[in-house]
């Protein structure tokens, strides 16, 4: 049937409101998708995403067996930053404390505090004449990789140092170290006042640090601290 030209007028009048609804309708669910697109990108933004917390790092620390006999854990030198990651702090740009290569946790001689996160631990012989010290760190975006080249200066600027206990002078060597990880660098001191000398490893594996003190055995600690790391680096790719 043919309708009159009033009829469909106001049929056409009559249409516009649900025109508008689902005009309406269709802008909402843009924007919801448009809401839903913001949350992701802020989460993609997240500077620490992807990378493992303290606690994840714990589990990936050599266990006794990877240590010289004779050698227990040091209940005290034991820790990580559980499940929650630390603020990133700048680098400091102030001349290395070279003193900080006898402390177990000596990454921190690169002028870096330490990692968003990380995990430690330290074992040690009865009369503590030996010892060996492993800790991970893990970094935001490429500093990681900054850090390694901030031991290689180190190791140019404390060639020479004065020890802390003996106050005798103290020689530092460093060289790249092919086979571990992305990158490794290895330091060792002697002294002449020392019965052995000391090899500290630091090694990256994408964006972690992972760095061993060695005074263990009769080659400055060097068979033991590779070993300890070898353990840690096959940990960390699991």
């Amino acid at each position: 049937m043919r309708l009159s030209p009033r009829i469909a007028t106001l049929l056409a009048v009559a249409a516009l409101p649900l025109a508008l609804t689902a005009c309406s309708s269709g802008s909402s669910d843009n924007g919801g998708a448009a809401s839903s697109d913001s949350a992701g990108a802020a989460k993609a933004k997240d500077p620490n995403a992807g990378l493992p917390t303290g606690t994840q790092l714990k589990k990936a620390l050599a266990p006794a067996s990877a240590f010289p006999a004779g050698l227990a854990l040091e209940a005290d030198g034991s820790s990580d930053t559980g499940g929650a990651f630390q603020s990133v702090s700048a680098r400091s740009t102030a001349k290395p404390d070279c003193t900080r290569l006898e402390a177990t946790s000596w990454i921190q001689v690169s002028g870096y505090k330490g990692g968003v996160s990380f995990a430690q631990n330290d074992y040690a012989n009865k009369d503590k004449t030996q010892e060996v010290a492993q800790e991970i760190d893990t970094f935001q975006g490429t500093t990681a990789a900054a850090v390694m080249k901030g031991l290689q200066t180190v190791a140019a600027e404390c060639a020479t140092f004065t020890d802390t206990d003996a106050h005798a002078k103290v020689k530092l060597t460093g060289r790249s170290t092919a086979g571990l990880g992305d990158e490794a660098y290895t330091m060792t001191l002697t002294s002449g006042t020392w019965e052995n000398g000391t090899t500290l490893i630091a090694t990256r594996s994408g964006n972690s640090v992972v760095t061993v003190l060695s005074t263990a055995g009769g080659d400055n600690g060097a068979a033991s601290a590779k070993k300890v790391t070898t353990t840690v680096l096959a940990a960390l790719k699991k």
